[in-house]
């Protein structure tokens, strides 16, 4: 079964809009001079639990719904929505978006809708559901007494349950009809711990699009793993500051290429020639063990998607091969101007935003060495085993990354715990001082939220160990 087979019509159906009247919407826009048009209709339901001071004190529950119209010449594009999902304010919406052309003879005639084949990758039932308010509440209390039984230095406990439930109806003028049900959930368990002066957190968290099932199953081993990352942090030294190599731990470190390489490759941005990737492709940018994909067809993952927003089929999409630029991600806006096809990375916030290119899951392939031998062949330098949080330039390719969990690495073994470690350095030519790659290729937790523009939406990363020779380290004292 597609994906549409089971919505058709049930988002539309209820405000008074069918496929027709849409339709006649579509084709009226092209009485304008034209490359594409399209109506995007969404309608979702979110809520949020919160476990703070022992007691479950926050909460919320919200609804939304609306419809957004874009009309696209050259690269001009055409943007209207509306809070009200009806045919007066689709007519509306159509109206001013098809403003940006002008009355002529269309040269680009509107193919008749064909439904988009897209696989079922994740549920089409609501998480909100899944559990009883009651089991909610007791799920979070289990979280709140678990951590502090396991360490006496526990102070705070503070714990999340949120999920939200979305449906997409999506019509182009270029024959794209498609539809999907869109669910998520996520849990984050955050504990403080205190002795003596010193106070320290750990924080983790598990999602995807799954029911609240996943969170059963998952919180005692996130609520153990806050726990130990606050007992480390306890312990932690400062970190020397220098010039080191560096091992990057698998799974969530992968943010380091979401950030650092991912957005580069991003269409727009090379399009418009402001990446440190642009003009590059088919050259070396990265080492030879490098190989880095985009791909958004993993089943239940939380940067998983059946479609993007544009209606086009999930799709895995590589990157880098064994160091060669072999891809960008792209929207059909940008794939049409770049005269080439859209990857199905055409992603929004809501119908109240514009879809552009943004990842999905982007992770790196593994390679041939064990995580141990990655070590062993380190002297003295950094094991980066968890990030907080980076920022980094798309022009030139810098960032900056400061790590949560780090260790100093001391002939090849692991020892004392750092703190106030940071990573410095520019995307490219990072990636050609990788020398080893793990084989143990872990992907994020599912966690991962993505700015662009003012927009976040979900994705996922992930990486197998690697080794980067050279890094620069900042930390508090000199090495």
């Amino acid at each position: 079964m597609d994906v549409i087979d089971a919505v058709e019509g049930s988002l539309l159906l209820p405000h008074g809009l069918d496929l027709s009247s849409c339709e006649s919407v579509i084709a009226g826009m092209h009485h304008h001079v034209l490359d594409e048009s399209e109506i995007y209709v969404e309608s979702s339901i979110q809520e949020y639990w919160g476990l703070e001071d022992r007691v479950v004190k926050s909460g919320g529950f919200s609804r939304s719904a609306g419809l957004g119209v874009r009309a696209m010449v050259g690269e001009k594009t055409g943007f209207a929505y509306s809070d009200e999902i009806s045919l007066p304010a689709l007519k509306k919406a159509a109206e001013a978006a098809r403003g940006i052309s002008r009355i002529g003879q269309n040269k680009r005639a509107c193919i008749p809708p064909q439904k988009v084949q897209a696989p079922l990758l994740y549920t089409q039932n609501s998480p909100l559901q899944s559990l009883e308010e009651s089991e909610k509440i007791r799920l979070l209390r289990s979280i709140d007494e678990t951590a502090r039984s396991l360490d006496s230095r526990v102070i705070q406990v503070m714990a999340s349950i949120s999920g939200s439930f979305a449906e997409k109806w999506i019509l182009s003028s270029d024959g794209t009809l498609a539809a999907e049900k869109i669910p998520m959930c996520r849990l984050s368990v955050t504990v403080i711990m205190e002795a003596g002066t010193r106070r320290e957190q750990g924080h983790t968290g598990c999602g995807g699009r799954q029911t609240y099932s996943l969170l059963s199953q998952e919180w005692k081993a996130l609520t153990q793993e806050a726990v130990r990352l606050a007992s480390v942090a306890m312990e932690a030294k400062p970190a020397p500051a220098g010039t080191f190599d560096v091992v990057l731990g698998p799974g969530w470190p992968g943010i380091l290429l979401h950030e650092a390489v991912g957005h580069g490759l991003e269409g727009d941005f090379n399009r418009k020639k402001v990446s440190s990737f642009s003009g590059k492709m088919g050259q070396q940018v990265a080492s030879n063990l490098c190989t880095i994909v985009d791909d958004a067809t993993i089943p239940h993952l939380r940067g998983s998607i059946n479609m993007d927003d544009e209606g086009t089929p999930a799709q895995y999409t590589v990157l880098i091969e064994k160091g060669i630029l072999k891809g960008y991600l792209q929207d059909k806006l940008n794939a049409r101007l770049m005269k080439t096809q859209s990857t199905g990375n055409g992603r929004r916030e809501s119908y109240a935003s514009l879809p552009m290119p943004r990842m999905t899951n982007t992770y790196l392939l593994p390679g041939e060495h064990t995580s141990e031998e990655i070590l062993a062949s380190v002297k003295r330098g950094i094991y980066a085993a968890n990030f907080s949080g980076g920022q980094v330039d798309i022009t030139s390719g810098k960032f900056v990354f400061a790590c949560n969990e780090a260790y100093w690495i001391e002939n090849g073994k692991i020892t004392a715990p750092l703190k106030d470690v940071t990573l410095i350095g520019d995307g490219p030519s990072v990636l050609h001082r990788v020398t080893m790659v793990g084989n143990n290729l872990e992907l994020d937790k599912g966690v991962g939220v993505c700015g662009k523009e003012g927009q976040s939406i979900p994705v996922g990363v992930g990486m197998p160990t690697i080794r980067i020779n050279q890094m620069t380290v900042g930390g508090a004292e000199h090495a």
